[in-house]
């Protein structure tokens, strides 16, 4: 990728003309070389910014996210859209595991499964290490029953469906992106209809197994893609205009929000110290419910 994308993607609110100004004035500097706006990407290679007006604003700490349960093993947090599960790279000081050692301050604390950076919903930290092995292995064993609500384009004319699909990659030029192909890995999805509206509609969605992007493919894959969702159910030119820093405001009327409505709404978990059964659940978004509110009232 080159070396004005990259960074452009990077830091979200910052322009692609800006970035080009930074790496020109030496700002934006390599470990390895002399850098020009179009240079590609190496593999290692590192990145220095010395761009003290990005001080601040990356670092601030963001309030932490609503508690859902928490005993001496395990405690489950409401995840906002936004928030990333894990920190990745120097622009992203903050994500849910920081905020949650933050909250459990001198706690030996992991994540026990992730969430995309823009789904919400209930989300899962380990305070032991009888359920950062056992809930591990419930999860890689698939004895957690995940339940997801998404808001869909079109209004669904049929009442469930149980999607066996293989997902593999598509041959995209997008190279995240996944589809549903010959020779694929096997994935499947129970998908069922809770309201619809003229325009939309609310589904609940099981996956049975783990694949990348499973619930977005599968729902992509029955013609109805997520509302906001800007890989699956666009043109690619919608990815990778937001990509080369493109603002979402410019596109908002091709993606409908401004970002997938997919929400983690429920997990159902045998618990690795008792053996009792814990169901976990989080309240619908404010985004998405005045989505649905909008759409109930025909607007």
């Amino acid at each position: 990728m080159r070396v004005d994308v990259f960074v452009t993607a990077k830091l979200t609110d910052t322009s692609r003309s800006k970035v080009r100004a930074w790496v020109r004035a030496k700002e934006i500097r390599s470990d390895l070389r002399s850098l020009k706006p179009s240079s590609s990407l190496q593999a290692g290679e590192r990145l220095e910014l010395d761009l003290p007006e990005l001080e601040g604003g990356q670092t601030q700490m963001p309030a932490i996210p609503p508690l859902l349960h928490q005993d001496q093993d395990i405690v489950a947090f409401d995840k906002p859209s936004g928030l990333l599960a894990h920190p990745v790279g120097g622009t992203f000081a903050w994500g849910l595991i920081n905020l949650a050692r933050e909250a459990f301050p001198g706690e030996d604390l992991h994540l026990l499964h992730r969430l995309d950076r823009e789904t919400s919903g209930v989300s899962l930290v380990a305070r032991s290490e009888l359920a950062n092995v056992g809930v591990k292995q419930a999860f890689k064993e698939r004895e957690v029953l995940k339940t997801y609500h998404a808001i869909v384009r079109g209004r669904v004319p049929w009442d469930h469906q149980d999607v066996d699909a293989p997902i593999g990659s598509d041959d995209s030029e997008i190279r995240i992106k996944q589809g549903v192909v010959s020779g694929g890995q096997p994935a499947r999805t129970e998908v069922r209809v809770v309201a619809r509206f003229p325009r939309l509609t609310l589904v609940s969605c099981r996956p049975h197994t783990g694949r990348t992007h499973q619930i977005r493919v599968h729902l992509h894959h029955l013609g109805f893609p997520i509302l906001g969702d800007r890989l699956y159910g666009q043109e690619p030119d919608v990815f990778l205009g937001l990509l080369n820093g493109l603002p979402v405001s410019r596109l908002r009327v091709r993606l409908g929000h401004p970002r997938h409505c997919l929400h983690a709404r429920a997990l159902h978990l045998r618990h690795p110290r008792s053996g009792e059964v814990l169901s976990i659940r989080a309240p619908m978004p404010a985004d998405m419910a005045r989505v649905l509110a909008r759409a109930q009232a025909g607007r």
